[in-house]
């Protein structure tokens, strides 16, 4: 740990700072300060929307080694700020179009390297998740809160979006949805039509709702909520993925908690109730459901191995489930992809 008041450096909420090297785009950000545990995937992870307004931190050593390949989650950056360890000045990779530092330079993102990851990593698993600021250059910033209101409508659409594919219709309600999910119902023969966050979907024709993943605090997305509680009388199949489990659980009538640091990485162990099989999963979030708050008729799906949190839920007679991890990035490779197959099937 550094506490010099000079130079470029991260600032945590307690006072704690960190000196590093200003790279990728020399200006200073606040937000809040995560870790990811992930080895490789750093494109889909800054691309992220779910990581709007927070500074990512990576927990492998050496980042950008592989340079910047087009596997993206959005059409742009969506994380505040990027600190590493070691940011690799040379890159190889069949696919790279330019260098990690070049690319957070064009797309206005400051990173910080040079900086002991593994020291702040434990800071932030001692003392949780917190607010912080990059500073670079002298400029100063003020912290700010990474449960805005505002994070979700600031990642979803503006627009209805509409994918033709089959007979088969799925909303997606666009809480901030990863490219790779309209990827996976594509690729099955569905027509998508990718509405906003807020958006009343229930005027639409479709046979089933998917509810993306998303930033920030679940709560706060009164207008989703709304729709999903309108969207369950229906009857129709719908599926909740990370903020989309969340939001579906308080439609529900359950509550949501905030984790002192939360799952990020691409190795979470999840235990699948009923049949004890472990799947690794790739997580991204800083909120869970309270499984003791499920109303009649729900059931907890899967559990996280390591802290017991909860995982998914599914109903016991209705064709309503979700899960916290990610299906579509189908680490293991392939260990939960099979989710969105399980979902189709629910459609009569």
């Amino acid at each position: 740990m550094n506490t010099a008041a000079s130079g470029s450096r991260l600032v945590l909420h307690d006072g704690t700072s960190f000196a590093g090297r200003a790279r990728g785009y020399p200006r200073s950000v606040s937000g809040e300060v995560v870790f990811n545990t992930g080895m490789v995937g750093y494109t889909e992870a800054l691309t992220d929307p779910s990581y709007s307004g927070q500074i990512l931190v990576l927990t492998y050593p050496l980042v950008g080694n592989y340079g910047v390949p087009p596997d993206f989650e959005s059409h742009r950056i969506h994380a505040a700020a990027l600190v590493v360890s070691e940011l690799a000045e040379q890159y190889s990779h069949a696919r790279a179009q330019k260098g990690l530092s070049q690319w957070l330079q064009e797309q206005g993102v400051p990173c910080l390297s040079g900086i002991d990851t593994r020291a702040l990593t434990r800071r932030l698993r001692d003392m949780g998740s917190m607010p912080g600021k990059v500073l670079v250059g002298g400029e100063e910033v003020a912290l700010q809160d990474s449960s805005a209101g505002d994070l979700v409508a600031r990642a979803s659409t503006r627009e209805v979006i509409r994918y033709e594919g089959g007979t088969t219709t799925v909303v997606l309600v666009d809480c901030g949805a990863k490219a790779s999910i309209i990827e996976e119902l594509r690729v099955r023969g569905v027509t998508v039509v990718r509405v906003p966050w807020d958006y009343d979907f229930l005027r639409e024709r479709f046979d089933a709702v998917l509810v993306s993943n998303g930033p920030g605090d679940p709560s706060v997305n009164a207008a989703t909520i709304r729709n999903l509680e309108r969207a369950m009388d229906l009857g129709r199949p719908i599926m909740g993925i990370c903020l989309g489990h969340q939001l579906l659980a308080l439609a529900a009538g359950a509550r949501t908690y905030k984790l002192k640091f939360g799952h990020r990485g691409h190795n979470q162990p999840c235990i699948e109730a009923g049949t004890g099989r472990c799947f690794i999963t790739s997580q991204n979030h800083g909120y869970a459901v309270d499984p003791a708050t499920l109303p009649e008729g729900w059931a907890p799906w899967f559990t996280n191995a390591n802290d017991g949190s909860n995982e998914g839920m599914r109903h016991r007679s209705k064709p309503f489930l979700s899960v916290q991890f990610h299906p579509e990035a189908a680490p293991g490779p392939v260990d939960s992809r099979r989710l969105f197959d399980d979902f189709l099937k629910l459609i009569p």
